[in-house]
């Protein structure tokens, strides 16, 4: 069975409360009984009316004596205890204040006088006492059910409380009306939030991955209601850079694709004769389709944490002075000039994959030779700092705008989306390259 939230603030308001009264009650009760003496005091003190009711029911040989109507039962028995004290000084400072006795027959109807609802006893912290009715040398024939206050002060507080027994009764359905109010209450400014996290959930679940809570609370369903919002933002770029991958990919493999078709159609309907031209046209094409797929795949293998490092001692500061050699000629052909900056680390042995790290700067400095302009430069340095050797490739003007830099790493990106293949290159060396030093 489903449980609401408005049901289970309900039921813990109304636990709290009861638990209140159960203390309040007890500490009631304690202040105002002692059993074993309030039960003594009670017992001497009602010798007089239990040896007049047990004389009454002998000579009638049952309870026929009584008053017919049942306000004249209370205020008979009122009277009666009253009129068998009177004689009794002792009894002077305990006044029978309110209804506080009365008489039952040996099932527990009642008979006479007053006798406070149990739910309403319990409620006014009120102790009673049975006192046992026996003839002499007979069975019990009844009971006497007293108050059992210890002082006067108590038997003002007993007849308070007894007199009060419809207001208590009030109130404390009040306090649970209340209760039951603020409960409600409080369960829909509760649940009112959730309700639209969970809707919003089941939308981005059908793929509507712009949905956002936008909750402006300072608790912690507007923590959560934030969270919610950052993750579904994180799960739409998520989508919309998946959705643009598939994209790219098809479009860097559609030009080689479309070139190696035209060549064999132009073949097939004649127009171009198989030679040397052609399959050397054919074959660069089909190592870009090669190299292009291979670099998917590292990709791939890399995003599930599968890119296959052979980790081994090797000098990462060589790699770096060999790569900027390899790429000499083409940096002169740019008109940029090269250089190292300051002394070699004094330590640059790494653990890692030469071929990889190889690749890295290959990539790193070939980015340089491209996008640096004519007559600018490009610095090699490097230095070991507490356990870490840090390698740095800085090249001049054209910067990268400072809104981009985070995304360099993204596959297919190009800070200039016009760029072509010839000029800008497929956008995944720098993709691969970041793989690689993470997985490092």
């Amino acid at each position: 069975m489903k449980v609401t939230l408005a049901v289970r603030l309900f039921a813990a308001a109304a636990l709290a409360m009861l638990v209140l009264a159960a203390i309040a009650l007890g500490l009631v009760r304690w202040r105002l009984f002692s059993a074993a003496d309030a039960g003594r005091h009670v017992d001497e003190r009602a010798d007089a009316l239990v040896e007049t009711l047990a004389d009454h029911h002998a000579r009638a040989r049952g309870w026929s004596f009584l008053p017919e109507t049942p306000a004249e039962r209370k205020a008979w028995l009122r009277q009666e205890w009253e009129r068998t004290r009177a004689h009794d000084s002792d009894d002077a400072s305990l006044p029978l204040l309110g209804r506080r006795i009365g008489l039952l027959d040996l099932d527990g109807t009642w008979l006479a006088g007053v006798v406070a609802d149990p739910l309403l006893v319990a409620f006014a912290s009120i102790d009673t006492v049975r006192v046992p009715i026996e003839p002499p040398g007979g069975h019990a024939i009844g009971y006497l059910v007293i108050a059992t206050p210890q002082g006067a002060d108590e038997a003002l507080t007993i007849a308070f409380l007894l007199d009060q027994q419809a207001n208590i009764a009030r109130i404390a359905l009040a306090a649970v009306g209340l209760g039951a109010l603020v409960a409600a209450l409080l369960a829909a400014h509760v649940r009112r939030p959730i309700r639209r996290l969970v809707e919003a959930t089941r939308r981005i679940s059908r793929g509507h991955l712009e949905t956002r809570v936008a909750l402006r609370r300072s608790d912690e369903i507007g923590e959560l209601a934030r969270s919610f919002d950052r993750l579904a933002a994180q799960l739409d770029d998520t989508e919309r850079s998946r959705r643009q991958w598939v994209a790219d990919t098809s479009h860097e493999l559609r030009t080689p694709l479309a070139v190696l078709q035209a060549q064999l159609e132009a073949m097939r309907d004649g127009v171009r004769a198989p030679g040397p031209d052609a399959a050397a046209l054919m074959l660069r094409h089909v190592r870009t389709l090669s190299l292009l797929v291979d670099t998917l795949y590292q990709l791939a293998r890399a995003d599930v944490g599968r890119m296959d490092l052979h980790l081994q001692d090797c000098d990462a500061w060589s790699i770096a002075r060999d790569a900027m050699r390899a790429h000499a000629e083409r940096i002169d052909g740019a008109g940029l000039a090269a250089s190292v900056c300051g002394d070699a680390p004094h330590r640059s042995i790494v653990a890692g994959d030469a071929e990889r790290l190889r690749l890295v700067f290959g990539n790193l400095f070939e980015n340089a030779v491209r996008y640096t302009d004519r007559g600018g430069r490009i610095e090699l340095s490097g230095h070991a700092v507490e356990g870490e050797l840090r390698i740095a490739i800085d090249d001049s003007a054209p910067g990268v705008p400072a809104a981009l830099i985070a995304r360099l790493g993204e596959r297919f990106f190009r800070v200039d989306p016009s760029r072509s293949r010839r000029s800008g290159g497929s956008g995944l060396g720098l993709a691969l390259s970041r793989s690689i030093v993470e997985a490092h």
